[in-house]
């Protein structure tokens, strides 16, 4: 495909995309032929002259392009994106996605061959996160092909991430194709039913990532205290008092979210007096549960990204031991820890390390029975390691 446009990599910086990494940062271009628009389609080519690839082009972000195909006679079209988002979907189709549950994620950014593109299905509502010049540009293609894959259903807007900004685009949210969403979705998985506020709720609305995890760790409550930290809808502590738990302590810093998950507390016909709901600093409340010795049978650590950068990595993994250290303390002898990170730059032995760290300084012992990651709709391709950002654990403390 002629572009008209191209980036000449320097010397030796071709090496990743040789293993078919999908980023080509600023400091690898030695120069810019033509003047490409934002998110346009740019041929890559080597110091050599060779096409390597064809990107989108992102001249505000040090992720100078993001590689759409490394066939450079392939049309970037409204037929590529067709092609692409419906091998993403028959890919989960394959998974058996629809029959255990009605939220799934569609496309997965990367991973799924669209950088920069989020798809997630809620019931009968589509919501996109456009999180990157290439996207934005083919916007119109990308809706009308969710259009013709999921007739019926109305497509909403959440590009509301800051990543936005680094783009050099503009936040944006709201309705995009058919009528406004009602304030709450109902979704199902599993034998669990949820409220989802698709308009205002953290990502899309849901953590569809947790689906499986949330199965996981509820394996292991039935007739235990349960409390579930950074609880946010009360998708672990439902789960876990579905299976049996004697009461859950939901925990989160959102009114908003504690009131939504009483709500799914009662939809899914449980007792609300064996739920308690605590709005507050889930340090400060963990903190306070220590002074007074009260403790639990099983304890869930769902924290949101404490790590954006490398330059908060040493802030963030201390908040990661300090939150694991008094989970640790507060768990009764043979207790369960179920404890999360999803920010990328920790990685899965870090994590494993800031964990251990965390029950030397609480005086205890993990024996890990699990270890844990995103659901497969979140889907992780092995050229882009970067996909694979949810890591968590379930251990024995003693």
């Amino acid at each position: 495909m002629d572009t008209g446009v191209k980036i000449i990599l320097k010397p030796g910086r071709e090496k990743a995309l040789k293993r078919r990494h999908p980023w080509i940062f600023s400091g690898a271009i030695k120069k810019v032929e033509g003047k490409p628009e934002l998110g346009a389609t740019v041929a890559v080519e080597n110091a050599k002259g060779s096409v390597l690839a064809l990107a989108a082009w992102s001249p505000h972000s040090q992720i100078r392009a993001r590689i759409w195909s490394f066939n450079p006679d392939e049309a970037i079209d409204g037929s590529f994106f067709e092609k692409r988002i419906q091998r993403a979907v028959e890919h989960r189709q394959k998974m058996g996605l629809p029959e255990y549950t009605n939220a799934w994620r569609v496309v997965n950014s990367e991973s799924d061959g669209l950088p920069g593109l989020i798809v997630d299905k809620y019931a009968n509502v589509i919501i996109i996160q456009l999180l990157s010049t290439g996207v934005e540009y083919w916007k119109d293609a990308i809706v009308d092909t969710l259009v013709g894959l999921f007739p019926g259903c109305s497509i909403g807007e959440r590009s509301d991430s800051e990543s936005r900004s680094r783009e050099g685009l503009k936040l944006a949210a709201g309705i995009v194709e058919g009528k406004e969403p009602e304030e709450q979705i109902l979704i199902e998985e599993y034998n669990a039913k949820f409220y989802v506020d698709v308009r205002q709720g953290h990502k899309t609305g849901f953590y569809l990532d947790q689906r499986e995890n949330r199965q996981s760790v509820a394996r292991y409550a039935n007739g235990k205290r349960v409390l579930n930290a950074f609880s946010y809808t009360g998708g672990f502590g439902i789960t876990a008092s579905l299976r049996g738990a004697a009461s859950v302590t939901h925990i989160d810093s959102s009114a908003d979210a504690l009131d939504l998950a009483g709500q799914n507390v009662e939809l899914n016909g449980l007792d609300l007096d064996t739920h308690e709901f605590i709005r507050g600093d889930v340090f400060d409340v963990l903190r306070s549960y220590r002074e007074k010795k009260h403790t639990f049978d099983l304890i869930i650590l769902d924290p949101p990204k404490f790590v954006e950068s490398k330059a908060q990595l040493q802030k963030g993994t201390r908040g990661y031991k300090d939150i694991n250290m008094l989970a640790c303390e507060l768990l009764e002898p043979g207790g369960v820890l179920a404890t999360f990170s999803c920010s990328g730059q920790v990685d899965r032995d870090l994590f494993q390390k800031i964990v251990a760290d965390a029950a030397v300084d609480a005086g205890r012992e993990v024996k890990v029975m699990e270890w844990l990651s995103q659901a497969p709709d979140h889907t992780v391709d092995l050229a882009f390691p970067e996909g694979l950002y949810l890591k968590g654990l379930i251990g024995r403390v003693w």
